[in-house]
């Protein structure tokens, strides 16, 4: 036989549930009305504007390049604006690897900037230019500071010179810092003959297609030289194997004479057999 419950037993049962139901619904209203009324406040607050467009990682332009072009002033909203669109205005610039924008803290915008590495100089109507790893020349901004990276001579080929630029960039930073002057010395069996004029007194002849694989070897190469008691600078030439010889051995059949202004002149010796002589 079933147990019949009393209405009157329940009733406290009843009860609980429906205080409980009631002061949830009033907690829920009054988080609700205090987050509204936050916001409220918060708009109109000066903690609701930005204060600050922080730009990291410019390198090759001023920070203010990259401030303007975002369109960000403070005063503005923090949150007026679209970061996508933020940062595809900003990737406009053809020097610019990625960005990325976000908010930090309440009043601030962060731009992180990746720029393309700056791996050679070219002369350019006068002027020299950076030039990038991605094969474009930032004429944008011309070097008005102490060259810290190779000079191009002679590059006319624009598609050969991204080729090259390529190269570098893969290169050992601590290689890549010893080379100073790269010129094209293309010939009728190799159209990629390049040739490099290091800092320490040496000279390369290379091959464009295979310069990054076979110049970080450099440093080695030079040590080898030198630990055979060899103190002449001279050619080294990796276009298809690897071999060394001395300025002296390479010009010997030439005169070097300094004229007035000091400087060097190269003349050809004249060589005469020995019934010229004889006859004279």
């Amino acid at each position: 036989m079933d147990k019949v419950i009393d209405i009157e037993e329940r009733i406290p049962t009843l009860r609980e549930k429906r205080r409980k139901r009631t002061n949830f619904k009033f907690i829920f209203l009054l988080v609700l009305f205090l987050a509204t009324l936050f916001l409220l406040l918060y708009f109109q607050s000066p903690y609701s504007e930005i204060k600050k467009v922080e730009v990291i990682g410019a390198g090759l332009v001023e920070s203010d390049v990259y401030e303007k072009q975002s369109n960000l002033q403070t005063g503005d909203s923090m949150w007026g604006f679209k970061i996508n669109d933020i940062e595809d205005s900003i990737r406009d610039y053809h020097w610019v690897k990625d960005v990325t924008v976000k908010r930090k803290w309440l009043t601030t915008v962060q731009i992180s900037i990746q720029e393309w590495e700056k791996v050679a100089y070219i002369s350019l109507d006068n002027e020299l230019y950076p030039m990038l790893e991605n094969g474009d020349v930032l004429k944008e901004v011309s070097s008005l500071e102490p060259i810290d990276a190779p000079l191009f001579l002679e590059f006319e080929d624009e598609k050969l010179r991204k080729k090259l630029l390529t190269e570098l960039a893969k290169l050992d930073p601590t290689v890549l810092s010893l080379i100073s002057q790269i010129n094209s010395t293309p010939s009728s069996s190799d159209p990629y003959a390049i040739t490099l004029y290091m800092n320490d007194g040496y000279e390369v002849r290379a091959e464009v297609n295979t310069l990054a694989e076979k110049l970080d070897y450099y440093p080695s190469i030079v040590a080898q030289i030198e630990s055979v008691g060899s103190n002449e600078k001279g050619i080294i030439d990796i276009e298809v194997g690897s071999y060394y010889r001395s300025y002296l051995d390479e010009y010997a059949q030439f005169d070097f004479n300094i004229d007035e202004s000091g400087e060097a002149v190269i003349e050809e010796q004249e060589v005469m057999d020995d019934e010229e002589t004889t006859s004279e």
